[in-house]
């Protein structure tokens, strides 16, 4: 979607008196000739697209907006029926639903995994809905994504039962840190977060302000799983590096203009 802003820039009229009506008519058109209109057009970037100056710093799309290529079901398979594209958003159908999560639907991941990078992406959630990104996903022996990596929870903050629970809201490492401040925006609305994964140090980014920051290698990092409800998880937050995924919690979610920057 692209929007345009139209400023209007008009030169002011100097008329110089004179007693000569030919005068008066000279200066007259000089004025008028003096008056102009400068227009000028500020475009936003397109959807799911790249700019010049990203491509240069090395940014990659995993959205084209048209399709799900580049993601799969967790554990191997294709896209679900259930995660549909349009309009240019990836987002997913609830319509039917399969125990706590949607009917032909289940997380979604990259089909690459991925070390030291920057994440960007676009959300928007329902009333009262909860998903989350989740990275340095493993894949084998685990029944959810969540056994190995950590969360940047998405939620609707103010209807869903976790908004109540502390580094439970959205923008919170789940159950781990508690975001330094709420940055986002009303339900309804979007939402461009950014994960930052570089050897371990964790940086997690909502519209522009940073809200969680950890090392993954520090002690600090083990207590806090040994605090949290991942800490029967054996493999839980060990790895820093693999898939990124897309939760489905049983709510629909929205998502666009998602990319990543390596940082090797």
């Amino acid at each position: 979607m692209r929007k345009k802003l139209f400023v209007m820039l008009v030169a002011g009229s100097f008329v110089i008196p004179s007693c000569s009506p030919k005068n008066e008519e000279a200066d007259s058109d000089e004025s008028a000739g003096m008056e102009e209109t400068a227009m000028t057009e500020t475009e936003e970037p397109a959807m799911n697209t790249l700019t010049d100056e990203e491509k240069a710093e090395g940014w990659v799309l995993l959205f084209d907006g048209e399709s799900t290529d580049g993601w799969r079901k967790f554990n191997g398979g294709e896209v679900g029926s259930a995660w549909k594209v349009e309009d240019g958003t990836l987002y997913l159908d609830t319509l039917k639903k399969e125990d706590w999560q949607t009917s032909d639907g289940g997380d979604i991941l990259t089909d690459q995994p991925y070390e030291n990078y920057e994440f960007m992406i676009d959300w928007k959630i329902s009333e009262g809905g909860n998903s989350g990104v989740i990275y340095h996903v493993q894949e084998g022996d685990y029944d959810y994504v969540w056994h190995t990596g950590p969360e940047m929870q998405i939620l609707d903050d103010d209807r869903h039962p976790d908004g109540q629970i502390e580094k439970h809201r959205a923008g919170d490492l789940y159950d781990l840190i508690e975001a330094s401040g709420d940055a986002t925006n009303p339900v309804g609305e979007w939402n461009t977060i950014k994960i930052v994964s570089n050897n371990g140090n964790i940086e997690q980014w909502v519209n522009g302000e940073l809200v969680v920051s950890t090392d993954m290698n520090s002690q600090e990092w083990k207590d806090l799983v040994a605090g949290s409800k991942f800490s029967e998880m054996p493999d839980f937050g060990k790895f820093t590096s693999g898939h990124i995924a897309l939760q489905d919690h049983g709510n629909m979610v929205w998502f666009r203009n998602i990319k990543i920057k390596p940082l090797d």
